[in-house]
C-alpha cells in the first residue's frame, strides 16, 4: 500500500504576548475522583501510571505559570529512562485496554483543577518555563531549552497542540489533556500535531490523554510513554487529500533514540478516509533506526504499525498487544507491513493479537 506523508506548510502565526495568569475561577478536574496529587508529584499517589515518580520542577500554584528557569533539583530521570520499567506484564489476552492495566482516560491527563486561559497561538521563548494548571485555548509554540507542561488541558486553534523548533531542546510534556475541536483546525478544518518535535532532541511525552489531531505524536527522537491516544478525527486536508492519520509519526532520519512504551494508541480511522497506521516508522526523511516499541495496545489503521523499511536497524518491537476492536488483523490490511527482519539489532518478540494468539511479521517487501 503506498503512502505520502507531507508537513503541511505553516500558516502564518500571530505573535502574542504571554498572557497575565488569572488567580481565581478554576475549571474543574476530570480526575477528581482520584487521590490528591501533592504539587512536586509527577504522579499521583494512586490511580496514575506505576512508574516511580521523581521530584517536580518548580512551579507556581495550581493555575500560575513560572516566568523564570525552575530552580529546584532536576526531575528524576528514572521516569524519563524507562517509562513504565516497573509496570506489570500484560495478561495473555485482553478485552479492553484499561482492564488490562493500559492508560486509558482513568490515567492520564491533569490532576488539578486547571485556570482558563485563552492564549491563542503563543511562542514560549523563557529557558525553564514550566507552565501549570492551564486550561488552554490556543498552541504553544516552542523557543527555550527545558520547558516543561504539566498538569494542564490544551484545545488546539493550530496547526498543533505543541510545537518544538529546530535548535531547542529538553520539552517535556506530562499529564497533560490535548484536543482540538474538529472542523474547527487551520488544515482545511483539520488540526495535524498534537506534540511535534522539530528539533534533533528529544522530547518526553506522559501520561497524557491526546485526541482528534491526525498525525498525534510526531517526532523522530523522544520518550512516549503511559499515554492514551484515541478517537482521531479524519479530514481533507488543504491539497484536496484525506490525510493521512497515525497516532505516533516518526518521518526518519532521526538522531536518536525514539522510545514508545505503556501507551494505548487506538487509530479508528476508516481505510477510506486516510488511516495510516498506529505506530508510523516511515523513511520519508532518511534511514529509521533505533526505535523501541515495547508493551503498548496497539488498534487501528491501514497496518497497525510501520516498521521503518529496509533500511531500517535497532528497531526493537517488543510484547505489544495488538488489538482486534477495529479490525480482526488489528489494522484494516494486517498487524505490521515493512518490518525489516534482517537489519541490524532489529527484534521481534513477545508480540501478540489481544486474544492471545503470536504474531509473526512479514518480510518488508
Amino acid at each position: 500500500m503506498s503512502r505520502r506523508t507531507s508537513r503541511n506548510s505553516l500558516a502564518g502565526v500571530l505573535l502574542a504576548a504571554l498572557l497575565a495568569v488569572a488567580g481565581a475561577g478554576c475549571s474543574g478536574s476530570d480526575k477528581s475522583a482520584q487521590p490528591a496529587c501533592p504539587d512536586s508529584a509527577l504522579t499521583c499517589p494512586a490511580g496514575a501510571s506505576p512508574a516511580s515518580s521523581g521530584a517536580a520542577p518548580s512551579t507556581a500554584s495550581p493555575g500560575a505559570t513560572t516566568a523564570a528557569p525552575a530552580t529546584s533539583a532536576a526531575p528524576s530521570a528514572k521516569p524519563s529512562a524507562s517509562g513504565t520499567s516497573d509496570a506489570p506484564a500484560a495478561r495473555s489476552t485482553c478485552s479492553s485496554p484499561g482492564a488490562c492495566g493500559f492508560p486509558d482516560a482513568r490515567t492520564t491527563g491533569p490532576r488539578i483543577p486547571l485556570t482558563p486561559h485563552k492564549t491563542g497561538y503563543l511562542a514560549v521563548r523563557t529557558n525553564g518555563l514550566v507552565i501549570r494548571g492551564w486550561d488552554i485555548t490556543g498552541s504553544l509554540d516552542i523557543y527555550a531549552d527545558d520547558v516543561t507542561v504539566i498538569d494542564t488541558r490544551i484545545t488546539s486553534d493550530s496547526w498543533w497542540g505543541i510545537n518544538l523548533r529546530p535548535g531547542f531542546k529538553g520539552l517535556r510534556v506530562l499529564h497533560s489533556t490535548i484536543t482540538a475541536v474538529p472542523g474547527k483546525g487551520p488544515d482545511n478544518g483539520g488540526v495535524d500535531y498534537a506534540v511535534s518535535n522539530m528539533a534533533t532532541s528529544s522530547v518526553e511525552v506522559g501520561w497524557c490523554d491526546v485526541s482528534v489531531f491526525g498525525d498525534a505524536l510526531s517526532m523522530g527522537q523522544g520518550n512516549i510513554h503511559d499515554n492514551y491516544v484515541h478517537d482521531i478525527v479524519p479530514f481533507v486536508n488543504q491539497g484536496g487529500e484525506w490525510q493521512h492519520t497515525n497516532t505516533v509519526i516518526s518521518g526518519g532520519g532521526n538522531t536518536g533514540q525514539l522510545t514508545i512504551r505503556h501507551n494505548t494508541l487506538l487509530n479508528p480511522t476508516g481505510l477510506k478516509q486516510g488511516a495510516s497506521g498506529s505506530i508510523g516508522l516511515f523513511a520519508d526523511t532518511g534511514v529509521v533506526r533505533n526505535v523501541t516499541v515495547d508493551r503498548n495496545w496497539i488498534a487501528g489503521g491501514a497496518y497497525a504499525l510501520y516498521g521503518g523499511d529496509t533500511g531500517a536497524t535497532g528497531i526493537k518491537v517488543t510484547d505489544n498487544i495488538f488489538s482486534t476492536q477495529y479490525h480482526p488483523a488489528s489494522g484494516g490490511y494486517g498487524v505490521v507491513a515493512h518490518w525489516n527482519a534482517g537489519g541490524a539489532g532489529n527484534v521481534w518478540s513477545g508480540n501478540r493479537m489481544s486474544d492471545g494468539r503470536p504474531i509473526t511479521p512479514e518480510p518488508a517487501s
